[in-house]
């Protein structure tokens, strides 16, 4: 008796007969052609990478130190770790217009004009105690002119000359006695520098020349007024 199409006359298994279907194939993996969008993107993502890190790094190897003012400088300041910090800035071809940090202090380093908290301390700014031109004046000013005015604020000074032709209390009309003078100490208890609450005490820094013209207006009872200069330091509380 004859068995089935599919088993072999010795009882094993038939590859000729029965189903004739095809079988399907594994696929193989295919080397990426340089064609592959994704491959040139993969490329060109590492290469911009690679670019701007080279580039990062030289910009940092470009950076230089340098000295900022940490708190506000005025003339006659001794400059010191105290009122300096260093800051690593890219500076180009103004390198040399600012105090290098990468050499100490000379001992005889001080301001010899106003550099505000945070800013790169200008050598222009910076002299010996010979080149120091002012010198602080202590003078009673009108007590509403110095609201809002702090150490450091820069202001004009205006005279008022009392009027001789009266005896009662009379002025002239102001005239500008000093332009852009520092404000060096504004005394926290004014009653202590005069009587009248209508004044008040602050010590000015003040030209070497015209320390005789301010202290004679104060003698000749002059109303004195400060006016701050604009973008001075200013309280606005």
């Amino acid at each position: 008796m004859a068995g089935p199409a599919w088993l072999g006359h010795d009882g094993g298994v038939s590859i000729s007969g029965g189903d004739t279907r095809e079988r399907p194939q594994a696929a193989r993996l295919q080397r990426p052609s340089w064609r592959d969008s994704r491959l040139l993107v993969g490329t060109l993502l590492v290469l911009l990478a690679t670019v701007l890190g080279a580039k990062a790094v030289a910009g940092a190897d470009d950076r230089v130190p340098r000295y900022a003012a940490s708190v506000a400088l005025k003339a006659g300041d001794r400059l010191s770790d105290a009122n300096l910090q260093r800051v690593d800035v890219l500076l180009d071809d103004a390198l040399a217009t600012y105090l290098s940090a990468a050499t100490p202090l000379p001992p005889d380093a001080f301001a010899v004009r106003e550099v505000r908290a945070g800013e790169l301390v200008p050598m222009s700014a910076v002299g010996t105690s010979g080149d120091i031109a002012v010198q602080p004046l202590t003078v009673r000013v009108d007590a509403d002119s110095v609201a809002g005015l702090v150490p450091g604020s820069v202001v004009d000074l205006w005279v008022s000359k009392r009027d001789l032709n009266t005896p009662q209390e009379r002025f002239l009309p102001a005239i500008l006695a000093l332009r852009a003078v520092t404000i060096a100490w504004i005394p926290t208890d004014a009653g202590s520098f005069g009587v009248s609450a209508s004044s008040a005490a602050v010590t000015l820094l003040v030209p070497s020349a015209e320390v005789a013209t301010v202290i004679s207006a104060s003698d000749a009872k002059a109303r004195l007024a400060l006016v701050p200069v604009p973008g001075s330091l200013y309280d606005r509380r």
